[in-house]
């Protein structure tokens, strides 16, 4: 019957009693699923782990610099490991790392979830925060929209002037 149709017989379930075989065109089974395999590979995101480090003594302003830094990160899907490093005498003092690492978890509250809380590490006092999960996705889509609507309104100008 297959070659009758010009297709291949496929086995489908060797194991079944009685072994299932199939009737299709297998050359294009395996473009459409290499296809499909490719465009979900498209659509993936790798989630990496970003760090940003300060010092115990940092001043304001350029904690607020680190802070937006790890904004963008996790805007933009990736995870973000927030360090204090400590050196000689400052080890001392670990509640001033952990204010500072509760002072950036506020500021990025709204950006990202705390997913370890700090904790010491040797010198290091460390912490990881992930990117809220709604808010990733639906940037991405804005993106993809916003530039969609832009090639959109650039055609429709193109129309209206010849």
């Amino acid at each position: 019957m297959a070659r009758d149709r010009g297709l291949d017989l496929v086995e489908v379930a060797p194991n079944a009693m009685p072994p299932v075989c199939r009737l299709m065109d297998y050359g294009k089974f395996r473009y459409e699923q290499s296809r499909k395999e490719r465009e979900s590979r498209r659509n993936q995101h790798v989630v990496e782990l970003k760090e940003v480090r300060v010092r115990p003594k940092i001043d304001d302003h350029d904690l607020e610099t680190k802070g937006r830094q790890a904004a963008r990160f996790l805007d933009g899907g990736d995870k973000v490991k927030l360090t204090v490093l400590f050196r000689g005498r400052e080890m001392a003092h670990p509640d001033i790392g952990k204010s500072l690492l509760d002072q950036l978890a506020e500021q990025l509250r709204e950006h990202g979830t705390v997913e370890q809380p700090p904790r010491m590490e040797g010198r290091a006092m460390i912490m990881f925060m992930a990117p809220l999960k709604a808010k990733g996705a639906a940037s991405d889509q804005d993106r993809t929209k916003e530039g969609n609507r832009g090639r959109e309104q650039s055609a429709a100008q193109e129309d209206e002037n010849p």
